[in-house]
């Protein structure tokens, strides 16, 4: 069975969604996790240590999933982790979350999109990654 090497974009205040992305993942595929722990969201020195972080680890994955709620317009974080993705040609999946109907557009504009529902996620990584 194939393995799969997936980065989770997240923003730690959301860390639920997170955790049960993971679950899905956890209880479907055979996968390393590339995230950043959100217990350790800042064991880097400095923010560009940080970045180096995160880039190396994108380099390394198969592909990135993006939790795409109104808050990644927001943030600086994710928004550097779709541009590295793309950097490195990397497949990015956006997960619309339940009762969300606006997406920010650098998610649609660089993400294949799926509903809040393991069975699309999982399909998507399976396709894409």
């Amino acid at each position: 069975m194939k393995q799969y090497k997936i980065f989770i974009s997240h923003s730690w205040k959301y860390d639920e969604s997170y955790q049960k992305v993971s679950e899905w993942i956890d209880n479907r595929l055979i996968w390393v996790n590339m995230s950043i722990p959100s217990d350790k969201p800042k064991d880097a020195a400095s923010k560009l240590a940080l970045k180096q972080k995160i880039e190396n680890n994108i380099m390394k994955s198969s592909g990135i999933i993006v939790l795409s709620g109104m808050y990644v317009s927001h943030s600086e974080w994710i928004r550097i982790e779709i541009e590295i993705a793309r950097k490195y040609n990397k497949p990015i999946i956006g997960i619309i979350p339940r009762g969300n109907e606006r997406i920010p557009s650098i998610v649609l504009d660089n993400a294949k999109m799926v509903k809040w529902n393991s069975q699309s996620l999982i399909d998507a990584i399976k396709r894409n990654f």
